[in-house]
């Protein structure tokens, strides 16, 4: 029903007696918690934010990623966009979709297109454990 703050430290009485000594805690009508829970929600929130507006600022096209990529892991780009299944092509195809979805946003429709796979390989590709090359990646992107 209500009065997160006030519910949080346990009435009025309390959150005037705070005020009265020059507490502040930090509260938001929205949560229901402890000042530092919300607070660590607010910080989580301000990092996605700041994350969502770096990718909206530079992204890499699929072709120069696919050049990057292959020649990090000696696989040529024919090879990555073929389809192989050998295990060399299928890792980095894997890297490629990890960076390519999950850090620089593609959907799993335009970098399947694009490697003439299916969305659903791209999609589970992308979402597979995450490989150390991936993060080697996206730092230098």
């Amino acid at each position: 029903m209500g009065g997160g703050l006030v519910r949080s430290l346990g009435g009025w009485s309390q959150v005037l007696s705070l005020r009265r000594k020059g507490g502040r805690v930090a509260s938001d009508e929205r949560i229901l918690g402890s000042g530092e829970f919300i607070e660590q929600l607010l910080a989580d929130a301000a990092s996605r934010e700041k994350e969502t507006l770096r990718l909206s600022r530079k992204i890499v096209d699929l072709a120069s990623l696919a050049e990057k990529i292959a020649s990090g892991q000696e696989v040529t780009e024919e090879e990555l966009r073929s389809g192989s299944r050998r295990r060399g092509v299928v890792r980095t195809r894997r890297v490629f979709c990890q960076v390519a979805v999950k850090s620089l946003g593609y959907s799993g429709a335009e970098v399947a297109r694009f490697l003439g796979v299916t969305t659903s390989s791209v999609n589970r590709l992308a979402v597979s454990d995450e490989l150390p090359e991936s993060m080697r990646y996206r730092e230098v992107l």
